[in-house]
């Protein structure tokens, strides 16, 4: 049961800016409550206590400075295009920040992989990192953002532009294409999502 010390009220909107809802107490000593995923906050006069399975989920956005994460991520479609999830792993120096893997109904293996990418990027400025390394298993995806190849697919170029948004938003970046076994974490969870686990 990790414990932050930290003031209540500057954590109470770190969570808020988030997007995280946050209650009032349940007892007179209780400033707030929150919960994300498997988690849940409760703050008192100069800490915050999380509880549950996974206090990741919560952790990673009061810390108080940005820091470094790396970024896993990667589409998968069955049929191409057909029944499609998409996987996603946060680490840090720490383990894994946070991960998760789910369908997004039917398209095609590069359109997973760029809402992979997308989701990826989604979370990881949720938890307020302020610098990312990506990678991902998809060469096509990554030398499509990073300029290196272009694409006549207009559905693609709005995906390419939606993460070159969303990658602007760290103070820095990269995004590497690397070997699947290295990106396994969210390969796995990507097909889980598929196999319904």
């Amino acid at each position: 049961m990790p414990t932050i010390e930290c003031d209540a009220e500057r954590a109470r909107e770190r969570l808020l800016d988030a997007g995280v809802e946050v209650a009032e107490g349940n007892t007179d000593h209780e400033r707030w409550r929150a919960s994300r995923g498997d988690a849940t906050a409760v703050a008192y006069d100069g800490k915050v206590v999380i509880q549950g399975a996974n206090p990741q989920d919560i952790e990673a956005i009061l810390r108080e400075e940005g820091g470094r994460a790396h970024v896993y991520f990667d589409g998968a479609s069955r049929g191409n295009p057909g029944p499609a999830a998409v996987g996603w792993a946060i680490v840090t120096s720490d383990g894994i920040v946070a991960e998760g893997g789910e369908r997004i109904g039917e398209t095609t293996n590069n359109r997973a992989e760029y809402e992979a990418l997308v989701r990826a990027l989604e979370m990881a400025a949720d938890y307020g990192f302020d610098e990312v390394d990506v990678r991902g298993d998809s060469e096509l995806i990554v030398k499509q953002v990073t300029g290196q190849w272009d694409t006549n697919d207009p559905g693609l170029r709005e995906r390419r532009v939606k993460a070159r948004e969303l990658l602007d938003r760290f103070e820095t970046w990269s995004l590497e294409h690397v070997p699947r076994e290295i990106n396994e974490r969210a390969d796995d969870l990507a097909n889980e999502a598929l196999d319904g686990e």
